[in-house]
């Protein structure tokens, strides 16, 4: 009887033990299919995290390349102005040098001047044009042999652009009784006077063409040679452009000792072939395409025309009347006489 009651109580113990561990199994079961909808559902999030991040990744890409863009080309500019600017500063140091070179020039020149005798009536030709009194600082005129270039281009009746314009459209007599044509003429005058007796003189005038005027390409001057100069003189009407270049080939080789130069600013027409001179690539006028020149134009024009004149050691004086329009004139002639030992001269209106 006891050991019957001992076996039930065994088998009850059993079946609980069998029914917790299958209930535990359950559990186990049930536990693992949550997580496995749990995990499923938080990858698709991820996924979609994943996703928005990529295209936000592409999208700060594409920003970034478009920025870099720009910082390049900000920086090509900044270059570029970084380099323009130093051209400008070096510029500006070389004029400043210019300019006290020029001032020492001056002042030397002054003292020169201060040492120099006068020159007695007796060494001069005998003009009426103007005495002693009617002198010019600095300017003397001497030499052995003596060459005058004249501008008598259409710029030389008048000062300023519009009249010069009137003038250029209108009569020959209204050309030649241009103001600054007429103050032209006794600038002539006074420079003839002051020839020394032994020396020998050239006149040439110069504008789209060249023509030495007188008795004679080069000569001594009596009353009769100036008589036959000024007769020439007063049958000249200022018109064309300003060819230097011609008025520098005609005294080339010809052993001028001094030059004196009768103009109003830089010149704007030369011989030579500028189509294959790289820097007059910008200067349409000079290709034949335009009609009008800038002043950048006229300066390198100037300059390219003194390095093809062959003048050498000749002195140089230029008499540098005015002209609206043309700053550059004054710092380029005063360059080119000052490297020659001479100096340029802007009279005041009342001179000659």
């Amino acid at each position: 009887m006891r050991r019957h009651r001992n076996s039930e109580g065994f088998n009850l113990a059993f079946l609980d033990i069998m029914s917790c561990g299958l209930g535990a199994v359950v559990l186990v079961f049930m536990l693992v299919k949550h997580d496995v909808v749990r995990s499923t559902s938080e990858t698709e999030i991820l996924a979609k995290e994943v996703q928005q991040l990529e295209l936000t990744q592409e999208e700060l890409g594409q920003t970034l390349a478009q920025l870099q863009v720009i910082a390049h080309s900000r920086a090509d500019t900044t270059a570029k102005l970084q380099a323009r600017l130093a051209q400008l500063e070096q510029s500006l140091l070389e004029k400043k040098m210019s300019l006290a070179q020029q001032k020492a020039q001056v002042a030397a020149l002054k003292n020169d001047i201060s040492k120099r005798p006068v020159a007695h009536r007796e060494d001069l030709v005998e003009e009426d044009m103007g005495g002693e009194e009617n002198y010019l600082m600095g300017l003397k005129v001497q030499g052995p042999r003596i060459a005058i270039l004249m501008d008598t281009s259409a710029s030389m009746t008048d000062e300023k652009l519009i009249d010069i314009i009137k003038r250029k459209n209108g009569s020959a007599a209204d050309k030649q009784q241009g103001p600054k044509w007429l103050r032209t003429k006794k600038i002539l005058h006074w420079i003839l006077a002051r020839v020394p007796k032994t020396s020998q003189v050239a006149v040439i005038t110069y504008n789209s063409s060249v023509k030495f005027i007188g008795k004679a390409n080069w000569m001594k001057l009596d009353t009769a040679a100036l008589g036959a100069v000024y007769k020439e003189l007063d049958v000249i009407i200022p018109q064309g452009a300003t060819n230097l270049q011609k008025g520098l080939q005609a005294i080339s080789g010809q052993g001028v000792t001094d030059l004196y130069v009768i103009t109003d600013g830089l010149p704007t027409v030369g011989e030579s072939r500028y189509a294959n001179l790289n820097p007059f690539s910008g200067c349409s006028s000079l290709l034949g395409k335009s009609s009008t020149i800038s002043g950048e134009c006229r300066v390198k024009l100037f300059r390219q025309t003194l390095k093809e004149s062959g003048l050498g050691t000749v002195k140089v004086n230029v008499i540098l009347l005015p002209i609206e329009g043309d700053p550059d004139a004054v710092n380029e002639y005063w360059g080119w006489a000052a490297r020659s030992g001479g100096l340029v001269i802007s009279p005041a209106v009342n001179w000659p």
